[in-house]
């Protein structure tokens, strides 16, 4: 979600992030871990002071990390690229590496750097910051829906910062200490000899778990954790173009962290719920149509259901059942692209299956007909034919 609550599931301007770690997609976890580091090194603040180049490649490296070091955005991430993630992957968001916060990197990644500046850059920068847990939950969509894109409601069940310690997890939220072991920082350093010389380590502080910061007299209503459940409405904007089992990542709206920390993300799930005329296939849309003998014989003009209400369509005199008729750009939009799927609609010669004595007479007089004799020409395609043409 950006600063002004709204948010964004599509950027295309977004670097590829197996780009920016220079690697490949088939990397496993120790590879990506390994090339994070890297650039963490080579671009690292401490290392080029000044240079807001540096930093943003750094914050880059580091909302690619993020991605691809979790397994399940990894998988978002290399099913539906930017868009399966909403473009709010890394660190709650924010629109990009620019939205990053230097704090939130050295205190999720500190570990990452090993003995380079100091683990976490030092002072408050090394102090853990708790996030909540990510919420799942499934949106229902139908066709039309998809089709024009759709605001949500839904209420979920939730953690959330607790009022009346602000969070703190201290009683009226004032009755906290900076911890005495790490001093405020979240980290105790430890200095080793070595054959080659003084090693300098980091390691979170026991004491206080990384906050920095200990409790005396907790919080009677959240009992010292800073988060309690509630139940909240939320408004989420589905982009038109969705599909079955796509993810959206809404940044900051899933579980609040403990004791002052940061939210979770929400993912929302995509379900579509069957129409009742038309099937869909990627961006097409399938209709089967029946008609009479005689209209196939004669012509006519019908109405077919679309996503937008009906639509009149001629059937010649003379049609086959298995014709296809395509309603071009009647089909549901792509979420990536202003593209469009086309409706095709198959159709079908309905034979009667009980007739009157009249019908019989009247059909046994046409039975020997010429023009009643099957005539297939090497022009009238079979149906595998026909559709191999429309996916071409």
């Amino acid at each position: 979600m950006d600063t002004n609550g709204h948010e964004k599931y599509l950027n295309m301007s977004k670097r590829d992030y197996y780009e920016i770690l220079e690697i490949t997609r088939s990397a496993n976890a120790d590879e990506i871990k390994k090339a994070y580091r890297k650039m963490a090194i080579k671009f690292h603040p401490d290392k080029n002071p000044g240079d807001k180049a540096s930093e943003e490649k750094f914050k880059e490296a580091a909302e690619a990390y993020e991605i691809l070091s979790n397994g399940d955005k990894k998988t978002r991430y290399d099913q539906y690229g930017h868009a399966g993630l909403g473009n709010n992957g890394g660190f709650g968001g924010g629109g990009g590496a620019g939205g990053f916060n230097m704090d939130d990197i050295f205190s999720q990644f500190g570990d990452i750097f090993g003995g380079h500046f100091g683990g976490g850059r030092g002072g408050s920068r090394g102090r853990r910051v708790n996030r909540g847990s990510d919420l799942r939950v499934k949106v229902k969509l139908t066709l039309e829906e998809i089709a024009n894109g759709v605001e949500k409601k839904i209420k979920v069940n939730k953690f959330v910062s607790c009022k009346p310690c602000r969070g703190t997890g201290a009683q009226d939220g004032s009755a906290m200490n900076t911890c005495a072991t790490c001093r405020g920082t979240g980290q105790v350093v430890r200095m080793t000899q070595t054959i080659l010389g003084t090693m300098q380590t980091a390691s979170t502080c026991p004491s206080c778990g990384g906050e920095g910061q200990t409790i005396t007299d907790k919080c009677k209503s959240c009992h010292g954790e800073g988060i309690v459940r509630e139940e909240e409405v939320i408004s989420i904007n589905i982009p038109a173009g969705v599909a079955q089992g796509m993810q959206l990542s809404v940044a900051g709206r899933g579980n609040m962290g403990a004791r002052g920390g940061v939210a979770g993300d929400l993912i929302v799930v995509v379900e579509e719920t069957e129409h009742e005329y038309l099937k869909r296939d990627g961006l097409h849309l399938f209709y089967d149509h029946y008609i009479s003998f005689t209209d196939a014989a004669l012509g006519i003009q019908v109405e077919v259901p679309t996503i937008d209400g009906k639509a009149k369509i001629k059937i010649d005199p003379g049609t086959q059942s298995g014709k296809v008729l395509r309603l071009k750009g009647k089909g549901l939009p792509d979420i990536n692209s202003y593209s469009r799927g086309d409706i095709l609609v198959n159709i079908n010669v309905w034979t009667p299956q009980q007739l009157t004595k009249e019908e019989k007479k009247i059909l046994e007089d046409l039975r020997g007909a010429e023009n009643f004799k099957p005539h297939p020409g090497k022009k009238d395609k079979g149906f595998f034919e026909r559709m191999k043409e429309y996916f071409e």
